[in-house]
């Protein structure tokens, strides 16, 4: 008994003195910014018209809470480029706000700048409504066109009354032409737009994307829609487990059913890479006045395909897909160079991840407190040396342990003295 106290003594106090030192930053290791002094950290940047405001009546949503630690490592919470150590500089003129370059292979965050910032997705998001669609309806299920569906605002494939069209063939064109009709009757199909976009924001809550939220479900700006590269990126790698996505992604051309006393047509995927980049395996590009450009692209090269998230750009000098294509290289001469990831595109919402007991828990997700607009920077280290007790838990810890301790000790002393008075009585 004296022994596994003693052992119990030891091991506490080795956990304790060790305990803080992992919590330290490595030597050298540069301050960096969290997300919470991140411009953009809680939502968009203000909208440049009044698209984003609610119906008459409809309260104002508010912003989605920020996790209190970044998804997909410690180093997705930091300010501006986000790269390795050592990284070779960055090639040409990417203008994009916010910006990822990940492994669609391993899962790795290659490299990024603000990851999750939070902007608008604009058509990007309908690789969220086009995953929907595959888990809930049948590919040969029949969509009949609406005058609804036509006269959507912005691109549009060609829907109208009348038409009949597959789930495959609407998924195709929603993939291939970016078309707002097609998304129109995709979310009709799903029960109603009201219904798809609840459908669509508990899929991103179940991806663990919590900086998204759908407000339509073409992209087009509404109240309170939000998402960031990284969450754009981890949407599109759990679409590239889908066959039926896969595949409309590498569609260069389709013939699409006609309507009313038109005949059918073809449609042609829009993608600017597929004759400029080698090993291009898809994508989709997007645009509304407050969004900007935004672009989606992959490519592969030996087994390995890399795929780009640019948010909130401008085509210039180059168009998206021409600095999608930059990062691309990139990314390849990263993985060519072996350079260590900066973190990870989780695969289950951290809300939902297994306990180290195999059960599974609830990570509250609360707002950080406000701060007062100014830089201010936080040392922190990599992941293998972050403290799971924050700041100020692990001197409580420490202090709690050696009370701890200090208890453990009288009571061992007293049980001595109490044994040395029944020897001195016998």
């Amino acid at each position: 008994m004296r022994f596994a106290a003693r052992g119990t003594v030891a091991a506490l106090l080795a956990l304790l003195t060790a305990a803080p030192a992992a919590a330290q930053p490595a030597t050298g290791e540069p301050l960096m910014q969290t997300s919470a002094q991140c411009r953009n950290h809680d939502r968009p940047p203000p909208a440049i018209d009044t698209s984003e405001e609610p119906k008459p009546g409809d309260p104002s949503p508010t912003p989605l809470p920020v996790p209190p630690e970044p998804v997909g490592g410690t180093r997705m919470g930091e300010c501006g480029l986000v790269l390795p150590p050592e990284a070779p500089a960055l090639p040409g003129a990417v203008n994009a706000a916010a910006w990822i370059i990940t492994d669609v292979s391993s899962g790795t965050v290659l490299a990024a700048k603000d990851p999750h910032a939070r902007e608008r997705p604009a058509s990007l998001i309908k690789m969220l409504l086009a995953i929907t669609a595959v888990r809930e309806l049948r590919p040969e299920q029949i969509v009949v066109g609406t005058p609804e569906d036509a006269q959507q605002e912005g691109s549009r494939v060609g829907i109208g009354p009348g038409g009949e069209y597959t789930v495959d063939q609407l998924l195709h064109a929603l993939l291939m032409r970016s078309g707002n009709d097609v998304a129109h009757a995709l979310a009709r199909a799903l029960g109603g737009v009201p219904v798809a976009l609840e459908k669509m924001n508990a899929l991103a809550r179940e991806l663990g994307a919590l900086d998204t939220r759908a407000a339509t479900p073409s992209g087009l700006d509404g109240p309170g829609m939000s998402t960031s590269a990284y969450d754009i990126a981890l949407i599109f790698r759990e679409g590239m487990e889908h066959a039926e996505i896969a595949k409309a992604l590498r569609t260069r051309s389709l013939t699409f059913p006609g309507h009313s006393d038109t005949g059918s047509f073809e449609i042609y995927n829009d993608n600017k890479l597929w004759d400029e980049y080698e090993g291009f395996t898809g994508g989709t590009a997007g645009f509304t006045d407050s969004a900007r450009h935004t672009y989606l692209g992959s490519a592969e090269r030996d087994g390995r395909q890399l795929a780009v998230v640019l948010l909130r750009g401008e085509p210039n000098p180059d168009p998206l897909a021409g600095q999608g294509a930059l990062l691309l290289d990139y990314g390849f001469a990263l993985v060519d160079a072996g350079r260590k990831p900066v973190g990870e595109l989780v695969t289950g919402a951290p809300d939902a991840q297994p306990k180290p007991d195999g059960s599974v828990g609830s990570v509250p997700v609360t707002e950080p407190p406000a701060t007062d607009g100014e830089d201010h920077q936080t040392a922190t280290g990599p992941d293998t040396e972050r403290s799971a007790f924050g700041t100020y838990g692990m001197p409580l810890v420490v202090a709690a342990g050696l009370g701890i301790l200090v208890a453990l000790a009288l009571f061992l002393r007293k049980k001595r003295a109490a044994r040395a008075r029944a020897a001195r009585t016998a």
